[in-house]
């Protein structure tokens, strides 16, 4: 298989272990909500802090979407538009070296992005699966860097986001109105997409002109290309004509006898005259609730670039356009929880910028009674303090609101037959606007992609209801093992053991540990224990209660009476001999010396 070189990539290839693990502190005065709604921002460089989250969080994300730079070399750029900001600059020099001075913007961007994307597949799910915007200044670099992190094979497709709802005239060659949305499955072979809904337009296409009592309906072709034995033979009309079968070179779909069934059951069309070619009506109550997805998405349907700028003024209540210049909209980050999540997920976004992934959770969760959790991380501290909190605790507590409710009083597809009857479908238009005209400040009439839409528009000056719900504010604090190799003093017991259950499991501890027991969990028959001091664990001490002594070792409390797996004690010495803990089925490793990173 192919793979992508540039300048630096040595030096990051494996940098994602040599990232110190390190705490994380949550901050009581900027949390919002109820701080146990499982939700968390993280305000600190993103590697870093994925690293922190590893530990808790590793195997359990069934959704990462991220929104990196672009890497456009606009220099101008406040927010993330480039690579060149002091933190990745200092992080570039730090760990390339001097071979960093001789870097494109492109190996740059390379060099940030490949030890984030290795640390970022080691949180999802068996069956999740990583959603990445990108614009084509990087979009072909990036599916050669994830094709070598996630495996070519578990490539899924590259969605076009149609992201403006009008041409920019200002452009000197193309005006560029798509992005890439780049998917690809931890495990493509278990990962499935689930519906989508069905969009107002798709809805409008079922109608029911004969009043059929089991609701709206659509017609599908009864005819078709590929050969059916019993797909030949004539057909009568209502009226009396008689067909004498399909158009040439092609066959009926169904058998005479399971035809004149469908004819007996009233799903077969011949049109409003009784006349046309047969079709079968299928109906919107019996087609499967959504609609498989699909790789081009329609402003129409998830929103544009001026949509989401709109979105941003009204959540935070400010002008941010100086800072968020291209915000995504809340449905375009919807429709990946539509395709990518369950009702109870956990959603990652490494790049939370303005916090459009938190807002889209909460609003997710509002119109499916969902309980997904969200985990943002955003670097710049200024963005997260005076964005991100304000517009996700305005979301969830709700907040003063202008603007317009819209209702969809008609939507019609403009046909042929339409066209002929135009008096009659003119008429049906003028009484449908004069009876909503009382009820609505302004009554709009509007033909687009051959869509006639009538909109009922409400100016609305009121309070925007909130989500509910909570989340934690977090920052990084100090590495969790010195300069030295120590653990530091500064970290709590819970933490070391979480660290330490990860790092001998790769999986995240199943429950907080508060030191009661020294036994901190079981993974796959394996007993995983902790001794420690009470007082500092980094501290070196006699005390037995970080020595695995005989004494210590026949009391270590079992995960079950008849226990008899392997179990692992992490401890800051041993007085037993290797012989007696080979013969129990015990191992011992010494802290911090055995603490082993992925």
């Amino acid at each position: 298989m192919p793979t992508l070189d540039w300048i630096g990539k040595k030096a990051v290839v494996n940098h994602h272990r040599e990232v110190p693990y390190r705490l994380i502190h949550c901050d009581k005065d900027s949390s919002v909500g109820d701080p146990d709604a499982g939700n968390l921002l993280v305000q600190g460089d993103n590697l870093q802090a994925l690293k922190a989250l590893l530990p808790y969080y590793a195997g359990k994300v069934k959704c990462i979407y991220i929104d990196p730079p672009y890497n456009t070399g606009n220099e101008g750029w406040v927010y993330n538009d480039n690579v060149n900001s002091p933190e990745i600059r200092a992080w570039l020099g730090a760990t390339v070296g001097k071979e960093a001075e001789d870097l494109s913007r492109h190996d740059k961007w390379l060099c940030m992005m490949y030890p984030r994307l290795r640390l970022l597949k080691e949180f999802l799910t068996e069956d999740g699966a990583i959603f990445v915007s990108v614009d084509d200044n990087e979009a072909p670099n990036l599916r050669l860097v994830l094709d070598e992190i996630f495996g070519r094979k578990n490539r899924i497709t590259n969605a076009i986001w149609h992201k403006s709802d009008s041409p920019k005239n200002t452009a000197q060659l193309f005006s560029e109105d798509h992005e890439h949305i780049v998917v690809y499955a931890r495990n493509a072979s278990v990962w499935r997409p689930r519906l989508v809904p069905r969009s107002d337009e798709m809805i409008a296409r079922y109608r029911n002109p004969d009043n059929d009592p089991r609701g709206p309906w659509m017609v599908s072709d009864l005819d078709a290309r590929n050969y059916y034995s019993k797909g030949v033979y004539p057909i009568e009309t209502p009226t009396g004509r008689v067909i004498s079968g399909p158009p040439q070179g092609r066959y009926w779909t169904v058998s005479k006898e399971k035809f004149d069934e469908l004819v007996a059951d009233n799903r077969i069309w011949w049109g409003p005259d009784g006349n046309s070619e047969p079709n079968t009506k299928r109906f919107l109550s019996e087609v499967r609730d959504g609609v498989v997805p699909q790789t081009l998405w329609s402003w129409k349907e998830v929103g544009s670039t001026r949509h989401s700028k709109r979105e941003l003024r009204e959540a935070v209540g400010s002008d941010v356009h100086d800072v968020f210049d291209t915000p995504k909209p809340v449905k375009l980050i919807r429709r990946i929880l539509q395709i990518a999540s369950d009702h109870d997920s956990i959603i990652l976004d490494a790049f939370a910028g303005s916090g459009t992934t938190a807002d889209a959770v909460l609003e997710q969760n509002r119109v499916d009674s969902g309980v997904r959790k969200f985990i943002l991380v955003e670097m710049e501290e200024h963005v997260s303090r005076a964005v991100t909190v304000p517009r996700v605790a305005r979301k969830i507590s709700g907040y003063p609101y202008k603007g317009k409710k819209n209702d969809v009083l008609l939507r019609e597809n403009i046909t042929l037959t339409k066209l002929r009857s135009s008096e009659r479908l003119l008429a049906e238009v003028d009484r449908i606007v004069s009876e909503n005209s009382a009820r609505f400040d302004d009554v709009a009439v509007s033909v687009d992609d051959g869509v006639l839409t009538i909109t009922g528009e409400i100016a609305i000056d009121g309070h925007a209801e909130g989500t509910g719900g909570g989340f934690r504010f977090c920052t990084l604090g100090e590495p969790l093992f010195d300069a030295d190799g120590n653990v530091s003093p500064a970290v709590t017991y819970p933490d070391l053991a979480a660290h330490v259950f990860f790092c001998e499991t790769g999986s995240p501890i199943p429950r907080r540990a508060d030191g009661t027991s020294a036994l901190i969990g079981t993974f796959q028959g394996r007993a995983i224990y902790l001794l420690h001091s009470a007082e500092a664990i980094g501290v070196a001490s006699a005390n037995a209660g970080n020595v695995l002594t005989a004494a210590v070792l026949e009391n270590l409390p079992l995960p079950e009476p008849d226990f008899s797996g392997a179990r692992v004690v992490y401890a800051e010495g041993c007085t037993v001999p290797d012989d007696r803990l080979s013969r129990l089925g015990v191992t011992f490793k010494q802290v911090p010396y055995q603490i082993e990173g992925l």
